[in-house]
């Protein structure tokens, strides 16, 4: 084969090689600006995911705020009651509420804890007068069970002091308890009564 046609051939093979390399290298920054592209959206979804869960857990917090005012450590659940906690609905709202009898403890004194079923709190004693009835404290407390939805009770103590029967009060002044209450009282004495919720207030009705 002469030098010229050698010439020849390989001037064609380079051209060939060239074109080729050519095709290569735009395919490849194609490629690299396609994968940047792609890592970039990636990164941004990412943001906008972590953005959206943020909003989502803020959300979440305003609704549902855990209660933060009773979450300091001042309060401990009894440990001298027998029973010390008693589940029952006393909002009517088909959810369990849980009554703790709890010690504050700064004062030492006790009262009641009502987590609601709803996330709500309410607390009884500790120190803060109950109902009006003339005690702070509840640590007397011997007997700590539920007043049933539906049943019927009345205030048996009267202005001036005596215990009253049935018989001796008004129908009008008999109430039906709208839902659950909590009975407390003395284990072997005069003095206690029934807390419940009347028209979204606790009410008293007095039992001895």
């Amino acid at each position: 084969m002469s030098d010229k046609l050698i010439n020849h051939h390989l001037k064609r093979i380079n051209i060939v090689s060239v074109f080729f390399l050519s095709i290569g290298t735009l395919l490849t920054a194609v490629g690299c600006k396609s994968g940047n592209a792609n890592h970039a959206i990636s990164h941004e979804e990412r943001n906008i995911d972590k953005q959206n869960t943020n909003r989502a857990i803020d959300k979440n917090r305003k609704q549902n705020p855990i209660n933060r005012s009773m979450k300091s450590d001042t309060l401990i659940i009894s440990t001298k009651h027998t029973p010390n906690v008693v589940l029952c609905d006393m909002d009517g709202d088909n959810r369990m509420d849980t009554v703790y009898i709890v010690q504050h403890k700064k004062n030492h004194k006790y009262g009641l804890k009502i987590a609601f079923g709803n996330k709500k709190i309410a607390c009884l004693g500790m120190g803060q007068d109950i109902l009006g009835q003339g005690f702070d404290d509840i640590e007397w407390v011997g007997i700590f069970e539920i007043a049933p939805k539906g049943e019927i009770y009345y205030n048996n103590v009267n202005d001036e002091g005596e215990i009253i029967t049935e018989e001796q009060v008004n129908e009008n002044d008999k109430i039906k308890l709208p839902n659950d209450g909590i009975f407390i009282h003395q284990a072997e004495a005069c003095g206690g009564g029934i807390i419940y919720l009347h028209d979204g207030h606790f009410a008293w009705i007095q039992q001895e």
